[in-house]
Parts: structure tokens; sequence; C-alpha cells
């Protein structure tokens, strides 16, 4: 993990607890820049002022230039104090906040050399912490009536089916050798990465690249044929030998074994977590670990990618417990197994940590209606599959092992109509499910949905045309957002004053209302400018069809962003919802007003990047308000100037929002953006959404969490106070071993979302995750898995750059490469080779870790504005997993040659599946057409001798210079090519909740720069090459 202290971000108010934080305390580092080599530009350089991005106490200290410098660590979590254990139950009681104490869980470390100014944490935050405006936050933790000792057969609901997981796949797993004695780390020699400049090869023209024409293996470092094997570099020219094939994949199972129809006899369940032996967890962790442990030596493999998506690893559990286990779409660990101790994870240098997907859209969810939620009388864990039944009326927790009594109303099964059987309920049948809360869980009748829009109407919001699309799109959704009769909605528009709009029922057209006075704000008409939509939605539809022209002529060219927020946050407090805010430039009036921080002269530097962290703390301040009162932010920032989304951003960050961004933004001159942005706002007023939410996760006793990532605001220790709660957020945790594990098998994981829904039900939605525990260095590595290490990785980073400098980030992330293939060379293998030597399962781990380096948050020495780069920083801390992964290594395919051989079939539509390429040009080719899949974007490269066939067939022109040069859409022709072009293009579109815009593009075409940046295995002037980076990854390996 990067070190603690640079990474700690809680979110939180007081002390070191506000966490994801442009205030937080800075991270301090110990110079010694006596002994630094120059910065390569645009790469990591080493900076003995750097530190890891793992926290840690011995291992992870800055790394000086000199022959036994102490270690740097990435991964480890603090050593001195634990987090404390959350406030103890008590009866139901409102919210009051109280301040967290704090807590030194960081290594101190000295200031860094270059780190951006940091703006205090102002004592007032917490005085600005509100009573909430919702059901006890703490409610999650209530413990419930106990059950009537005379049993009654209550009245349960129980709708849909189980939830059915994708198939998990095998992990490449192994049985390795025996893990290294204990003993020292091997402690490297000073590390430098050299840049491009420092390495040379034959000249090739850029025409070469574009051709295809560079095939074979990579070039040797010159002046390396004939060094000895025990050398940095290879003796002989890499050979490229293929990697694995198509990992192998278990068959799916249900998450819920079918119930009898008839009452049985109670008989005691299959073997749980609690009753596993030593000798069944160790045959099953020999048994898939192999292929895991498959040692590769990097520096001779040239196809490592996969031909298809990269499935989760499965966790080494027994067959009926694996089947029961949480989809790692919604639940994943970076680590499928555990280790034992703390210094067993610091060993092997590898992070643990959580990525959540907690209220992510599903087919098929379990919903519970009883009058008793059954949980631990103890730690308040949600009863689960991976509870241990001591009989039918005992049953222990697995999380902190209390028994407890099963409830009289729980040995009812509605489901099979049968009593006796408190093991085959629903509730430990399904990892995930969802409860209709009784009114324990509140205190207060739940809030209605209510929904408020702040339009930015100065000229140049109405120049780029947004307004029209933002009215249109209400217009066509006002009857699908989501709510019931109770849903309120209202408007607010500002320049440099206030627009308030009077939509009371009775008036025969809408009222505007002007506050000239930003100095204090106040309502004109409180209770008339929030209003019932089912009693006023002519009024409304009037308001919408009107507002684009009312400002078509304005010359207001100022801003006044903040009063506008503070009046709506006036507005919502009674109340709370959600506040969807357009902004189109920089605020420059009233409280909050900004100038510019952006030097275009310095986009493309090759030195640290200033001005990530906020200019000033209203924002912040505000959304923690917001948050106090159940008042979630969403911010859409449209604009083609500087607007300082490092300092705006903050509005949604600690509320609980989302933010959206559309640079270049205007509906006649940029299509393109224009569509991304329809397509985006109707997903985003459309979307499921829950309201006043808490989210909670619990572990097993001896395991904590330290630090959390994603959009929230730390209200206790563990409890995250979400607002506002949708489908597409992702969440983090990072967690370390407070307490031995020597013995326990497993260890369970489990995340509770309360939340009322858009129809006013209280719900909780519960994820239980079991994972096994190992002792052995060669099982922890099987066990990794590769794209969660590098999504928690990617949000430490984030975190590091804002509180330390983007350099400190970057050489963090290296040395995370360089820790862990360190750590598995000494203490797993046995015998020592030549070459660069990673276990299967990691072997993508140095390709992910150049992938974030070249990514727009932390490039350097390419052009990058600074709210583009921020905005990329949002979207690792914020995206899920899923959705993450094509941002940080996009896809690649050849479309010229698509055929149906092994394709999908989805919906009676047949789907094409074409292979997975590497991010070379050498994979591209003249004759061919190419799509590349960045998330966010699909780019076609046409060739400039592509086939006839495929520009006729696919692109309906008939050579290569009639494609348009801004050609975004493919046009509907009748020919089988197209039909599987565009189905293959569709469904990529359909695997994220935002709009990709597809841009097809040839040699002149403005985008082909976007598309060749992204060639993540090519070198570029201020950056390695793959096998460049591999070479220098090995230097240091072996030293």
């Amino acid at each position: 993990m990067m070190s603690n202290s640079g990474i700690n971000s809680q979110n939180g108010t007081g002390g070191s607890s506000h966490v994801n934080g442009p205030f937080q305390i800075p991270a301090t580092l110990n110079p010694q820049a006596q002994g630094c080599v120059a910065a390569p530009p645009g790469f990591p350089t080493m900076s003995p002022s750097k530190a890891s991005l793992l926290p840690d106490q011995d291992y992870y200290t800055p790394r000086p230039y000199q022959s036994a410098p102490p270690r740097v660590s990435l991964y480890h979590s603090p050593s001195s104090s634990s987090v404390p254990s959350r406030p103890p139950e008590g009866p139901l009681q409102p919210f009051s906040p109280a301040k967290p104490a704090v807590h030194n869980h960081r290594v101190p470390l000295s200031p860094p050399l270059q780190s951006s100014p940091i703006v205090p944490v102002s004592n007032s935050l917490s005085q600005h912490h509100q009573q909430p405006r919702t059901g006890d936050p703490y409610m999650d933790n209530q413990v419930t009536p106990s059950s009537n000792p005379g049993f009654s057969q209550p009245s349960m609901a129980y709708s849909s089916g189980n939830v059915t997981p994708p198939s998990f796949c095998n992990a490449l797993q192994s049985s390795g050798p025996p893990p290294a004695p204990a003993g020292n780390i091997l402690m490297p020699v000073p590390r430098r990465i050299p840049t491009a400049h420092d390495i040379t090869r034959a000249p090739t023209s850029s025409d070469q690249h574009e051709m295809g024409t560079m095939t074979g293996p990579y070039p040797p470092q010159p002046g390396q044929m004939n060094k000895k094997a025990s050398t940095a570099y290879p003796s002989l020219v890499p050979g490229y030998q293929s990697m694995l094939g198509t990992p192998q994949t278990l068959p799916m199972h249900p998450l819920t074994q079918p119930y009898s129809s008839l009452p049985q006899q109670y008989c005691q369940p299959s073997v749980g977590p609690a009753q596993l032996s030593p000798t069944m967890s160790t045959l099953s962790l020999q048994s898939q670990t192999s292929e895991a442990l498959r040692v590769m030596n990097l520096l001779q493999e040239r196809t490592l990618l996969p031909p298809g998506p990269i499935p989760a690893p499965t966790p080494c559990l027994p067959q009926d417990l694996q089947k029961l286990n949480c989809s790692p779409e919604v639940f994943r660990s970076t680590l499928t197994s555990i280790p034992q101790t703390q210094s067993l994870l610091n060993k092997a240098k590898l992070p643990l940590g959580l990525l959540l997907h907690p209220f992510k859209d599903l087919s098929q969810l379990p919903v519970v209606t009883s009058s008793t939620i059954v949980r631990c009388r103890s730690c308040r864990t949600y009863i689960n599959p991976f509870v241990s039944f001591l009989d039918q009326r005992r049953w222990k927790c697995n999380l902190c092992y209390r028994v407890n009594d099963v409830p009289e109303e729980f040995m009812y099964n509605p489901v099979s109509k049968s009593y006796g059987e408190p093991h085959k309920r629903p509730e430990v049948q399904n990892a995930t499910i969802e409860f209709i809360a009784p009114s324990e869980y509140m205190l207060r009748p739940p809030q209605p949905a209510v929904y408020l829009f702040l339009l930015d109407v100065s000229h140049n919001a109405v120049e780029t045309g947004y307004l029209d699309v933002v009215c249109q799109s209400l217009l066509e959704n006002l009857n699908s957002l989501p709510g019931d009769t109770r849903t309120k909605i209202g408007f607010v528009t500002f320049d440099s004053m206030i627009h308030f709009y009077n939509l009371q029922d009775g008036l025969s057209q809408p009222q505007m209302l002007i506050v000239s006075d930003l100095e204090d704000i106040f309502l004109p008409t409180p209770d008339s400018l929030l209003v019932n939509l089912s009693e006023c939605k002519e009024l409304v539809r009037d308001l919408l069809k009107s507002l684009p022209q009312m400002f078509t002529k304005t010359m207001e060219t100022h801003s006044a962003l903040g009063p506008a927020l503070q009046a709506a946050f006036k507005l919502m407090s009674p109340t709370g919802g959600r506040v969807t805010v357009f902004q189109t430039q920089l605020p420059n009036l009233g409280v909050g007003a900004l100038k510019s921080r952006e030097d275009p002269n310095q986009r493309a530097s090759a030195k640290d990047v200033q001005h990530l962290s906020p200019a000033t703390d209203f924002y912040k301040k505000l959304a923690l308000d917001c948050s106090g009162q159940q008042v979630a932010v969403d911010l859409f920032l449209l604009s083609a100037q500087y607007c300082d989304l490092a300092t705006l951003g903050c509005i949604s960050r600690y509320s609980a929002g989302s933010v959206y961004f559309y640079p270049s933004y205007h509906s006649q001159h940029n299509p393109a953006q224009t569509e991304r942005f329809q397509k985006d706002l109707k997903r985003y007023l459309t979307r499921k959404i829950g309201f006043e939410a808490v989210m909670r996760i619990r572990c097993t006793k001896g395991l904590s969490i330290h630090t959390f990532h994603g959009n929230f605001f730390v209200r206790s220790t563990d409890l995250l106070s979400l607002p506002n709660v949708n489908p597409d957020a992702g969440f983090a945790v990072q967690m370390s071993i407070e307490e031995n594990l020597m013995d326990m098998q497993v260890v369970s994981f489990q995340a509770a979302l309360l939340y009322t829904s858009s129809k006013g039900e209280r719900r909780i939605r519960v994820h239980t995750m079991c994972l096994p525990v190992v002792n052995s260095m060669s099982d922890i590595f099987a066990g990794a898995d590769v794209q969660a290490i590098i999504g928690l990785l990617a949000s430490m980073a984030v975190d590091r750059s804002v509180t330390a400098s983007l350099s400190d980030a970057r050489d963090a992330m290296t040395n995370a490469a360089i820790d862990s293939l360190m750590s598995y060379r000494t203490s797993v293998l046995t015998m020592q080779q030549p070459g660069l030597l990673a276990p299967a399962c990691l072997c993508l781990f140095p390709l992910y870790i150049l992938a974030l380096l070249k990514q727009k948050a932390f490039r350097t020495g390419t052009s990058t504005r600074l709210d583009d780069r921020v905005f990329a920083m949002c979207q690792l801390k914020y995206q899920p997993l899923a959705y993450l992964m094509p941002m940080i290594h996009p896809s690649l395919y050849r479309l010229d040659d698509l055929t149906d051989e092994g394709a999908l079939n989805v919906s009676d539509c047949t789907i094409p599946q074409p292979r997975m390429l590497q991010l070379t040009v050498e994979k591209l080719s003249r004759d061919g057409a190419f799509l590349m899949d960045t998330g966010s974007d699909l780019y076609l490269w046409v060739g400039r001798n592509c086939n006839p066939s495929f520009l006729s067939q696919v692109l309906g022109v008939q050579n290569y210079v009639n494609v348009p040069l801004n050609m975004n859409l493919l046009p509907e022709l009748d020919t089988a090519e197209s039909t599987r072009t565009r189905a293959f293009i569709g469904w990529l579109k359909e695997q994220r909740p935002f709009y990709p815009v597809l841009h097809i593009i040839r040699d002149e075409s403005p985008h082909k720069t976007s598309f060749m940046q992204n060639m993540i295995e090519d070198r570029t002037e201020s950056a390695l090459s793959y096998y460049e980076f591999l070479l220098h990854v090995q230097q240091q390996v072996s030293k």
C-alpha cells in the first residue's frame, strides 16, 4: 500500500481522519536530496524523498540512494495503534455528531520535496455538521427486538428468485514450493528508473509503426548480449512463447439450493466455515494453486493477454461454500487467500483491501419482508450463508463467533412452507440479499424523493446550448424520475443573481423570483419552490419549455455558483434529497469565487503537476453540511475553459454525489459530446436511487479497516454517510491484520447498506464474502487478484498525488511492482533463474502499472489539461472495477475479419468475440480496421489500405478517402458484416452505465493522437516501452 500517512483518505472531520482529501494533514517525507539522480522527463525518479504507496513501519520508509537503504513499502497497514472499534450498541437515539478521536495509524513522514500547498482543515467543519434528516444513521447497528416466545406464522413475503452470480472461474493457482524461511527481506540497492532516452535501439519511422511492420521480439539491450545469466538483463534475445490458454471456468452454481415443498425433519447442514478441517483446507489449496503459481519469465513472454475478458480468481474454498459466495462483481478482495499474520502480509508486499459495488443493478435479488431480521447480538452481523448452526436452535456468528439463539419466527420457511429448517431460509442461502426494514430501523417516516436542479444561465452557458438539451431531456423523462406520489421537484437558475421559480399549484404560469443580495441568501417563498411533481406537473412542463428562451439574449458573464449552492442547501435541508448542478465556467462572483490556476505552458511538463488540491475549503465544508442534512450534490461540468474541477469536485466528493465532465462541450460544434451528454443525462435521471443511506463494512475479528476510497463522508470509524447512493458508484477499503488468524480456516466480510428507496421503503442490502486463511507465501501469491490490486493501487495513488506529489505517486506505483516481484523471487522461488520471474496470476502486474503511469491521471511529458487530469483521478476513485479496467488498460480488437466463431448469443442476437490484441502499433496493419475500447470512448481506426469490402459493407463508403474526418455513427446497412460490427460495438456499450462515444478515425483525423497515446506498450518521447519498463523492473528485482 502506499504509505499510510500519504494515503489516509477518510473524508472525516477532525484530525487525521480527513481522507480523500484536499485538506488533510500533508504527508511528510525525509528529504535526502544529496543522493538524488536527475529526474528523467515523464517517468518516476525514485527520488529519495518518495515513499511507496503501501504504509508500513520498517519496510516502507523512503528509499535513499545508498547501498543498503531501508525498504519502501506500498501495501502494509499501520503498525501502531489500531482503528478503534465502532461505538457500543445502545438504544435508539438521534444522531449527534461526535468528534472522532485522532488515531495515529500512519508512520510519520517528513515533507515531500515539491508537494503542492495543502489548505488546513477548518475547525468549523464539525460545527457545521448538523442533525441528520433521516432515521438513525446507526440503525444499521440497532438491536432488533427479541421475537415472541410463542410461535405464530409470521407475515413474510419473498420477492424475486435467487441471485445467480456469474460463473466463478478457476483462479490460476497452484501449490508452489515451500516459502522461504522467515527473516530479513533482501534490501535492494538504490533504484533509478531510466527514461526513454537512456535506452537506445534501432531507429524506426512512424510510418513503419502504423504499417505494422515492427514484428518479432523486443530489441535486446545494446551491449547486453554477452552478459552472464546472473546479470540484470537476459543473455540472449528474448524469444516469445505464448502464455496460458483461455482460463477454465467452473460450472455456474446458483446461490440458493432448491427448497423442499414439504416439511422435513431438521438435519445438521453441510460443513460450514467453522467446521473446516485443516486437511480439507490444505487439499483445496493444493488442488487449485498450480496454474496461478506457474513461473513465467516476463522478458520472454510476448502474448500475455488472454483472448477475452480476465475472470476474477476463485477463492480456494470447498465447493459447497464457494457456490454460496458473493459475486465478485459486487464484492472483491485484492487477495483471495488471507495471510494469517500482518508480518506475513508485509513480507508479501501485496495490498490487502476490498472493492465494492454495493448498489449494483442486479437482474435477480432476493427480497425478504419480515418482522424479525436476525443479527448477531454482539457484533450485529446479519445472518448469512457462512454462519454455523450448532443445532436447530443456535447459530454461531462467523465474524465474532458468538453463539446466538434462533428466533422462533426464523424456524419457519415460507418458501418451502416448512418448519424447523433455519439453515434453508433465503437469508442463509444467499450471499447477497435485501431486507425491507421494519419500523425499528427508522426514526421518522422515510423521506420522499426530492430533486432540485441548479442551472447556470450566464452568457457562456447559453452559448454552449446545454440548456436546451437539459430541458428537453427532463421533458422526455419527467414521468420516469424514480419516486412515488410524494416526489418533489424544484428549479433554481443563476448568473450574477439567483432566480427561484414559484411552481405552486393554482398559478397560471411559473413565477420567477430574483434574489440579488449574494451576501445573505434567503428563500423568497420557501413553501412553493419545491412542489409535488404529480400535482404541479403542467407548471413544471411549462417552465421547461420556456426556460431555454428566457436567457437567449443575456450578456451576463458572471457566475455565482457558491451563493446558488447555499440557496440550494437552505431549500433542501428540511427534507434531504438530490441537487443536480450544471456549471459551464469558473465561478467568479460571491462566496466560493475562484481564479484560474492553470498554466497552459505547463500542461506537458515532466515536473510535478501543481494545483491538484482545492483552492478553497468552501465547497468541502458546504458538502459536509449537505451530508449532515441528507443532501447529495451531483455536478455536471460542461466547459471549454479551465473550471478548477479540483475545487468544485469537493461538493460532490464529500456529499456522496457524482461528477460528470464534458470538456469542449458545444451542442453545435461538438455533436459527439452532445450525444454523450444526452445519453448520460437520460441514464442519470431514470436510474435507481437510494436516499438517506449509510453503509457499514464488518469483518472477522482480527481484521480491521483503516482507509476508505470513494465519494462519501465518514461519520464514525466504520460508518459511511451516503445521502444518495446510486447503482454506478464503487468503493474501496484498505485493511490490516491486527490479530493473528492462526486458529481460523476462513474469514468473512460483510457490507450492509441501509437506504430509503424512491418508493419510500426503508431497505437493507447485505453482501457477505468468505475467504480462506493461509500461512504460506506461495498460497498468498496464488490468491492474488491482479485487477483488484490495480484498482486499489489507483485509488491510493490518487490520494498520494494530492497529499504529496504526482511524482511521489508514480514512484510508489512502480515500487509496488518491484517490491511484490522481489518478494516472490526471494520468498517463493526455490531456484533462482535469470530474467524477470512472476507467477502467472501476477504476470500482468507490470503491464497494468505501466498503463497507470501512462494514464491521463498520472502521465507526465504529454500535454494534459488540469481539469482532464483531475477528472481522470475522480474516475479512478469512484468507478467500480469492471468499468475502471478499460480506462486503465484499453482493449484492442481487429474488426475487418469478424466471424461468428465463438460468438455469444444474447437475447437471440449473435455477438462476435474477436481476440484482444496487445496495445502496440505492431498489431496494427494498414489493410485492417481496429477498434479500441478505452471505457469512455471507442476508437475505430481504419487503415489506409483497408479491405474495400469493409469500407463499403460496414462504413458505407466506396474508398478510404471518402471516410469522413468526424464520423461518430455506423450506418445501418443490410449486410452481414455491418450486422456483426454493430452488434459487437453495441454489446460493448451496454457493458457500462455511461455512454462511450464512437470515433471513426483515419490518419488525418483529429482523434488519431488520442488513439495512438493509448498504445501503452510502445515507447514515447517521455515514457518507456513495456519491454524497457520490464528491463528496469528486472534490474531492481535482481539487485
